[in-house]
């Protein structure tokens, strides 16, 4: 990993319909690393993201490899920053890799049908991490939930940007599946991308983070290695909740245990 700042972020605020989601926030990631970005319901993960590619209006300053996320045209910022929603809703019924080689728009693929080979090349590739090749000439409307958010994964790693923001990209798959999605997000972090995923899965958050963000009210309140920003006093404040802690296979393991 390098120790690089991709994106930094100072005094970051962001305000919808009226009411403050994000308050104050500040920090600087590294590109070649995988941050976890945790909280409980309502503290403003989703708005973060957001936040940080110009989807949503803020305040404060934003950077992404030194420059100005204000000054970036809207492609330009589609080519630093892959951002894979909530939900994988797809109202077209499109073959999968169709789906996927949206991911290329940002680098000027308008038609899917018609892809330079730089541009097929990085769909083949996508969709080879993502484990989706046997969907490639199934239209994504007859996939299962879990399958189509497999297929969403590729298409955001298609784009092939410096950052990736996932938010709960896990959430609607089964045990097995949850882990090929975390060991493909942390292969690329590993290539050197900055990966930010917002989860629900402390445990997870514990094994594949390098880093984790943790959010309260719309405030940063701990961040650092897993074991230091998951302390046991944090989520005692934060989760109301103690963990069950251990090491297995010289990786950590924290358990959301009971209420507090």
């Amino acid at each position: 990993m390098t120790d690089v700042a991709l994106v930094t972020a100072q005094g970051l605020a962001v305000k919808l319909a009226g009411r403050v989601v994000l308050r104050d926030v500040s920090l600087s990631l590294s590109s070649g690393h995988l941050v976890a970005l945790v909280g409980p319901n309502g503290a403003g993960k989703t708005t973060l993201l957001r936040g940080l590619a110009g989807l949503v209006p803020s305040e404060g300053v934003i950077h992404v490899r030194g420059d100005a996320l204000s000054s970036l045209s809207l492609r330009e910022r589609a080519r630093r920053f892959a951002y894979l929603p909530q939900g994988h809703l797809v109202h077209w019924p499109l073959p999968a890799r169709d789906i996927v080689a949206l991911g290329r728009y940002p680098h000027g693929a308008t038609d899917p049908a018609r892809l330079t080979a730089k541009d097929a090349e990085a769909v083949l590739r996508a969709m080879q991490a993502a484990d989706v090749m046997e969907f490639s000439e199934r239209r994504v409307t007859e996939l299962s939930g879990g399958e189509r958010s497999r297929v969403a994964l590729a298409r955001a790693l298609a784009v092939e940007a410096p950052v990736i923001l996932a938010d709960e990209p896990v959430s609607s798959l089964d045990p097995r599946h949850q882990l090929d999605v975390m060991k493909t997000l942390r292969a690329a972090a590993d290539t050197g991308a900055l990966v930010i995923v917002v989860t629900h899965d402390l445990g997870l958050a514990a094994r594949f983070a390098d880093t984790v963000l943790v959010l309260s009210d719309g405030r940063l309140v701990s961040q650092g290695v897993p074991a230091e920003a998951l302390s046991g006093q944090v989520m005692a404040e934060v989760f109301r909740i103690s963990a069950y802690r251990a090491e297995f296979q010289r990786e950590a393991v924290i358990v959301p245990w009971a209420e507090i």
